[in-house]
């Protein structure tokens, strides 16, 4: 099942765009298996295209809806960076402080290149601390290991054994553990734990009642969708409501695409919700997190040729415009993709309830994730 619906009336070469994407899109997610998948398209803050296909739940024959819940994974980083620019603005951090300020147990990783004081808040919000990349170094794939640690003691058993990598500052690194550590700095600073902090202040403001971390909600389970792995033509399961433990702050968000649409229209400067934004986080704090800080080629999933910088969490493409920011996750079957150009008042969410996994040779254009986000992207040009 696809349902289309365009919104508003497009320019006929805006209409044609959509057209087309939606004709590929079609194609692509029979042709490669997709279970289920959801596009929406905005322009000046409305909907110009609403596209919904598949299953939520293959065994279910759940068809995905408006309602449907996906897991949006590191796309939840960026929620994490604003809670921090508004700490920031309350005046309860400044960017440059030291890290092992407010996590002094961070004084027992073991840096080559200097002190671990030397390591600040902006390293952790551009990936350029010299941590890791993964949470989780020592995952075999048993069935006893947690999808992801379940308690902070287990990070800080982990850091006599966690070494810095490279000087805090010279370059961009993906690091999950970097962000975990601004979930604690958020709890440490104000008493809440992460989830409470970000639904006080983040999620009920923008009105996103049906987004939650984690376990889903009784009253909300009917509406969450499973996840799939795609390999060889051959079709698996992920974990169904999978816990992201300790590392919520850096994967652990659920939203339907409904919810996420007003989180990108906070994102883009919706005139008509200035004030209830501006309550949020000013736009001019949110734009300084969207100021180019290290260049980088690889985005959040490790895919080339969608980003040029990295600014504070979010990620900056400049080839396609100084204002084209965004995100992406990728975690347990589920892949999201968020790009948005402020300046040119479009915005775009695409995700997938099943990650396709290509061979170790296929071209770019045998992938169908980063084909149709490709064709996605063809939209803000």
């Amino acid at each position: 099942m696809l349902v289309f619906a365009c919104v508003i009336t497009m320019s006929s070469q805006t209409q044609k765009q959509l057209d087309d994407f939606n004709g590929l899109y079609q194609a692509e997610l029979k042709r490669s298996g997709i279970v289920g998948s959801s596009f929406l398209f905005l322009v000046d803050g409305k909907v110009a295209a609403d596209v919904r296909h598949g299953l939520a739940n293959a065994e279910k024959n759940q068809i995905v809806d408006d309602s449907t819940i996906y897991h949006w994974a590191s796309n939840t980083k960026p929620f994490t960076g604003i809670a921090i620019m508004q700490l920031r603005d309350r005046g309860l951090l400044k960017l440059d402080d030291p890290v092992i300020k407010y996590l002094p147990e961070l004084a027992a990783v073991h840096n080559p290149f200097g002190e671990m004081s030397e390591i600040t808040i902006r390293h952790l919000l551009t990936h350029s601390a010299g941590f890791r990349g993964s949470t989780w170094p020592w995952d075999k794939g048993k069935a006893w290991e947690p999808f992801e640690p379940t308690e902070y003691s287990q990070i800080v058993a982990m850091l006599p054994f966690t070494e810095i990598l490279f000087k805090p500052g010279s370059k961009f690194s993906y690091s999950n553990p970097g962000i975990i550590f601004l979930g604690r700095i958020i709890e440490k600073l104000t008493g809440d734990d992460y989830e409470v902090y970000i639904d006080k202040n983040i999620l009920k403001p923008l009105e996103m009642h049906r987004t939650y971390f984690d376990a889903t909600p009784y009253h909300l389970l009917k509406h969450r969708s499973h996840s799939y792995y795609i390999e060889n033509g051959k079709r698996t399961e992920g974990r169904f409501d999978a816990n992201t433990g300790i590392t919520v702050s850096n994967g652990g968000l659920n939203s339907p695409v409904s919810d996420m649409a007003k989180y990108l229209r906070f994102l883009m400067g919706d005139a008509a919700s200035k004030e209830k934004h501006d309550g949020i986080l000013k736009r001019s704090s949110l734009e300084e997190m969207w100021r180019p800080q290290l260049p980088t080629d690889a985005d959040a999933n490790g895919n080339l040729g969608f980003t040029t910088h990295i600014g504070l969490t979010f990620f900056i493409d400049e080839r396609l415009s100084k204002t084209h920011i965004g995100h992406s996750g990728d975690q347990n079957g589920f892949v999201s993709y968020i790009d948005l150009d402020p300046a040119k008042k479009r915005g775009s969410i695409l995700v997938f309830n099943t990650n396709v996994i290509p061979p170790a040779n296929a071209t770019r254009d045998q992938d169908p994730l980063r084909k149709l986000r490709d064709a996605a992207r063809v939209l803000f040009r």
